[in-house]
């Protein structure tokens, strides 16, 4: 039963982790370059521009959801297993997102690294 709860509290992190990912990506891209418009309107404009985007605050929430996630993770779970599996899968959904979402171009060197990390996440796990 301890079982399910540690790979509960893992989807749950690598869920949330890439979605916050994703959202604040999509925040900041829409921002714009942030060291342009600070020399051209100031600090408060790229303050007032990136909490105005309602990417931003959704995608802190989702990352505030992954880090009480991965605190009852590690209440329930050896740190030797939920962290690496959380972190590595986080990896491969990321990559997954950023190209399905973000239309990002992820070249075949990324694609084998995430099925290596997947498989080491398949050989912790066994």
């Amino acid at each position: 039963m301890k079982s399910i709860y540690e790979w509960g509290a893992v989807a749950a992190i690598v869920l949330t982790s890439t979605a916050g990912d994703v959202l604040l990506s999509r925040a900041m891209k829409q921002v714009g370059d942030v060291g342009q418009l600070r020399r051209r309107s100031g600090l408060l404009a790229v303050v007032g521009r990136v909490l105005r985007n309602p990417n931003f605050p959704l995608g802190i929430l989702a990352m505030a959801v992954a880090f009480y996630s991965l605190l009852f993770g590690l209440s329930w779970g050896d740190v030797s297993l939920i962290v690496p599996a959380s972190t590595s899968l986080t990896f491969v959904t990321n990559a997954l997102a950023a190209k399905i979402f973000l239309h990002e171009r992820v070249d075949q060197r990324r694609w084998v690294a995430a099925l290596l990390v997947a498989g080491g996440v398949v050989l912790l796990a066994a």
